[in-house]
C-alpha cells in the first residue's frame, strides 16, 4: 500500500544487523521508543489520520520524518513496553499489521498534537490493557472511520510550483493583490512572479510560521486568501441583478437594502450602524447628459466637496470626503446609456471601504435596458432635494457686497469662521484676504476676477439722524435668488453701550443680512450690517445695527485696498436706482465645511 511505503523502506534498512530479529544483537530493554503505524506525504492528510486514531489509542503523536513524509506513532515506551502494546494492538486489529518499533532518532518536528513536543521527555507507561501477555480472544476489529476530505494538501517546492503554474493571469494578478494588502508586496501588479513577487511570498510564509521557499503551497494559498476576505465578514457581499437598472453586481447586503427608485438612481439605504449607503445610476442620454450628472452629483450632500474628480468625454469618476463621511462616484457613457454607482462610507473605516468598493467595480455588469424615468412612486418634491437625494447646504450663509471692480467682497467676520471652503453667489471660490474679528470685518478675494454690476462708494460724512436708509441682503440665507430690500432710518450713531463704530437703526432685519450695505438717498455706503446680538437682552424686533464706513475702510486699507478712491454716485437716486444698485453690489457669502 502507498501509505506504507515509508514504513517498509525503514523496516528494510532495520533488517542490517537484524536489530529486531537476530538474537546475537542485544537489544536494551529500557531504550525509548515508538511504534509507527501510519506514514503520509501530506501534512493535512496525517492530522487528519491522527486525529481519527486519537480516539481509538493513547499516546498518540504525530512527526515529520524528512522526504516530505509525516509518520503518526504512539509513545514513547520503553522497548519492552513497546513490543507488548504492537503485539496487542496487532492482535485487536487496532493498528495495521505492518507497524513497527520506531527510534526516536529518526523522528524530526511534531506536528501532532498541535504545539506539542515531547521529543526526549523519556518514556510513559504502557495503557494497562496491554501490559500482560495473558491470551484473551480477539475482540471484533473495529475500523478506523474514513478520514474526512483533508484540506488542500500541503506541498513540496516542487509541487507547489507545479500546482501554482496551473494559475491564469488573472489568478497571478490576484495573488499579488492579496500580498500587497497583507504588507508584503510593493510592486507592479502585473502577474509576472519575478524576485519581488518570490521575496514577498517569502516574507508572507514566515510572518505566518510557515516553511520559507518563495513558492506559497496550495494551502498557503488558501490561507492568504482567507486572510484576505476576513475584513469583508458580516458584510454581506453577494451579487445583485437589478434588471430595472440593468445592472449586475456585487453589493454588501448585509449593510444595505434596497430602499425606492428614484430616477436616475436606484437607492439602497443603510440597514445598521456603518452607515453605508449605495445607488445606482441608470438612465437614457448623451454626453451632455453625463455632463449634466456630473454637475449635478457635485450639488449633493453624498458627495462631500474635497476630493479627486476626473471627467472625460464618455466617463467620470467622483471622489468626495469629509471627517464623516467618503463616496465614490464613477459613470460610463456607452450605446447612448449612462450606467454607474456611488458608494458612500463612513470615514475612518477605510480598509473595508477599499475591499467593497474593489468588489462592486471588479463586478459591476451592464444588463439590458435603463432605469425608467417613470421608475418608482411620486418623488417628495422640495427645493433641496434632487431625486429624493439632499442637495448638499453650507453650514452657514450670510451677505457682503463688493468694494472693487475685481470682485472683492466686504462681509461680517462671522461669514468665514471655520470654512473649509466659501463661495459668493453659490459657485464661485473666495479666499480670506483679511479676517478682523475684533472689529468684525472680512475681506474676500475670488479665485476668478469678477465684474461686478456695482461697486461700493462709501460716505464720507456721518449720517444723520432719522435720515431713511436702505439694507441690501440675503435675508433667507441663499433660498432666494436675489437679495431683498429692507427700508429704515438712522436713529443712533452709536450703539447701546456708547460704540462709536456703530450706528443703530430702526430697521428690521434677518441674520442672513448681516454683512450687507447699509446705503442713503445717494447710494451711498455708510455702513455694514453687523449680525444680531447672540446674548444679553433680547431687542425689540425693529432694532439693528450697523458697522460705520470709516470701520470698514480702516480694516480694507490695513489689507492694502483704500476704499476712500471709490467714485461716489452724484446727488440722490429714486428708490428704484438705490434698489438697483444696492442688489447690483450684494452677494451671497457662503460657509462650507
Amino acid at each position: 500500500m502507498l501509505r506504507y511505503i515509508l514504513a517498509s523502506l525503514v523496516a528494510l534498512t532495520a533488517l542490517v544487523g537484524t536489530p529486531r530479529y537476530a538474537a546475537a544483537q542485544s537489544v536494551n530493554p529500557d531504550e525509548v521508543v515508538w511504534i509507527q503505524i501510519e506514514a503520509q506525504q501530506s501534512l493535512a492528510r496525517a492530522t487528519d489520520r491522527a486525529r481519527a486514531y486519537t480516539t481509538l489509542l493513547q499516546d498518540v503523536n504525530g512527526f515529520a520524518v524528512g522526504g516530505g513524509w509525516y509518520a503518526i506513532v504512539v509513545g514513547p515506551y520503553r522497548r519492552d513496553d513497546a513490543e507488548l502494546v504492537l503485539r496487542q494492538y496487532r492482535r485487536e486489529g487496532l493498528v495495521p499489521g505492518d507497524s513497527f518499533i520506531q527510534l526516536s532518532s529518526r523522528l524530526r518536528q511534531q506536528f501532532w498534537p498541535v504545539g506539542a513536543n515531547v521529543l526526549g521527555n523519556g518514556a510513559v507507561d504502557a495503557p494497562e490493557s496491554t501490559i500482560t501477555e495473558e491470551i484473551v480472544p480477539a475482540p471484533q476489529v473495529t475500523e478506523i472511520p474514513p478520514a474526512p476530505q483533508p484540506e488542500p494538501a500541503d506541498e513540496t517546492p516542487r509541487e507547489a510550483q507545479r500546482s501554482e503554474s496551473l494559475l491564469d493571469r488573472d489568478e497571478r494578478k490576484q495573488l499579488q493583490v492579496m500580498l500587497q494588502w497583507a504588507g508584503f508586496y510593493e510592486a507592479a501588479i502585473d502577474g509576472a512572479f519575478g524576485r519581488g513577487t518570490r521575496n514577498s511570498m517569502a516574507q508572507w510564509q514566515v510572518a505566518n510560521g510557515f516553511e520559507q521557499t518563495g513558492i506559497l503551497t496550495t494551502m498557503q494559498r488558501v490561507d492568504l486568501a482567507r486572510q484576505y476576505n476576513a475584513v469583508l465578514e458580516g458584510l454581506g457581499l453577494r451579487t445583485v441583478r437589478d434588471t430595472k437598472s440593468g445592472i449586475e453586481m456585487q453589493l454588501p447586503m448585509g449593510v444595505v437594502a434596497f430602499d425606492s427608485y428614484e430616477p436616475p438612481f436606484a437607492q439602497y439605504s443603510p440597514t445598521g450602524d456603518i452607515g453605508a449607503r449605495v445607488l445606482l445610476i441608470s438612465q437614457p442620454g448623451d454626453q451632455n447628459t453625463l455632463f449634466g450628472l456630473y454637475e449635478i452629483m457635485q450639488t449633493l450632500e453624498i458627495v462631500p466637496m474635497d476630493g479627486p474628480r476626473e471627467r472625460n468625454n464618455s466617463s467620470f469618476t467622483l471622489v468626495g470626503e469629509n471627517a464623516r463621511t467618503i463616496s465614490y462616484t464613477e459613470a460610463t457613457l456607452q450605446d447612448g446609456e449612462i450606467k454607474g454607482f456611488t458608494l458612500i462610507w463612513p470615514a475612518g473605516d477605510e480598509e473595508r471601504r477599499r475591499r467593497v468598493l474593489s468588489e462592486m467595480r471588479s463586478s459591476f455588469t451592464r444588463l439590458p435596458g435603463v432605469l425608467s424615468a417613470s421608475a418608482g412612486g411620486p418623488a417628495e418634491q422640495a427645493i433641496d432635494l434632487v431625486s429624493g437625494l439632499q442637495v448638499r447646504k453650507p453650514k452657514l450663509s450670510r451677505s457682503g457686497f463688493f468694494v472693487t471692480p475685481a470682485g472683492d467682497v466686504v462681509t461680517t467676520s462671522e461669514a468665514v469662521q471655520g470654512c473649509a471652503r466659501i463661495t459668493l453667489d453659490g459657485d464661485t471660490d473666495a479666499r480670506v484676504v483679511t479676517d478682523d474679528a475684533a472689529r468684525g470685518v472680512a475681506l474676500l478675494r475670488p479665485d476668478v476676477a469678477l465684474s461686478p454690476l456695482a461697486v461700493a462708494s462709501f460716505a464720507a460724512q456721518t449720517p444723520r439722524l432719522q435720515s431713511e436708509v436702505a439694507l441690501a441682503g440675503y435675508s433667507f440665507e441663499g433660498v432666494l435668488s436675489a437679495p431683498s430690500m429692507t427700508f429704515g432710518t438712522i436713529e443712533d450713531v452709536r450703539g447701546l453701550h456708547g460704540e462709536e463704530s456703530l450706528d443703530r437703526l430702526a430697521l428690521r432685519s434677518r441674520a442672513g443680512d448681516a454683512g450687507g450695505p447699509v446705503l442713503t438717498g445717494d447710494g451711498t455706503v455708510i455702513g455694514m450690517l453687523a449680525p444680531l446680538p447672540k446674548d444679553g437682552p433680547q431687542l425689540p424686533a425693529d432694532v439693528s445695527f450697523s458697522l460705520d464706513a470709516q470701520t470698514v475702510q480702516a480694516v480694507t486699507k490695513e489689507a492694502g485696498i483704500d476704499l476712500a478712491q471709490n467714485t461716489a454716485p452724484s446727488g440722490p437716486l429714486t428708490p428704484f436706482q438705490i434698489s438697483e444698485r444696492a442688489t447690483g453690489m450684494t452677494v451671497l457669502v457662503s460657509c462650507w465645511e
